[in-house]
């Protein structure tokens, strides 16, 4: 008997708490659309978009968020968007690569944070046409955390 009463008590929370969970998760969803948004307009304002990507997670990494190429009047930066995320790995780097191979003399630098916003400026030899792809790198264990495939802005 006091089963069921506790039963009767216990399921209608769990059904308020999974509704609860539901619009939560709806409302980060948002949040992250505004985020990407927004990193795109800092990218607008800080120089001429030269092509972008999506991080991707390899060697069972998750890495996320956008990433974004720009001309400036100073030479070229790397920008991270607000929604880039790293998992956590040691010795992490940022460098280019590409068709699928990492380039390791194109290394920029160590990443900065494991997540949000970060701009890189990049070498003035630096050449958009030599890569890709943007790599987040382990230098410990030689092994890609995530890797964006640029695309040519129209």
């Amino acid at each position: 008997m006091l089963r069921a009463k506790s039963l009767s008590i216990i399921a209608p929370a769990i059904v308020a708490l999974t509704i609860g969970a539901c619009s939560y998760i709806q409302s980060d969803a948002d949040a992250v659309a505004t985020q990407a948004a927004s990193a795109q307009t800092i990218v607008a304002e800080a120089g001429d978009l030269v092509s972008s990507g999506t991080f991707e997670g390899r060697s069972d990494h998750i890495t996320t968020g956008g990433v974004s190429l720009v001309s400036t009047e100073d030479g070229y930066q790397l920008v991270f968007a607000d929604d880039f995320s790293l998992d956590g790995a040691p010795d992490p780097v940022v460098g280019f690569g590409k068709a699928g191979a990492y380039d390791t003399a194109s290394q920029v630098s160590a990443l900065a944070n494991k997540t949000g916003a970060q701009s890189y400026s990049l070498p003035v030899s630096f050449t958009p046409d030599a890569y890709d792809e943007v790599y987040v790198w382990c230098e410990q264990f030689s092994v890609p955390l995530g890797v964006a495939t640029l695309e040519t802005a129209e």
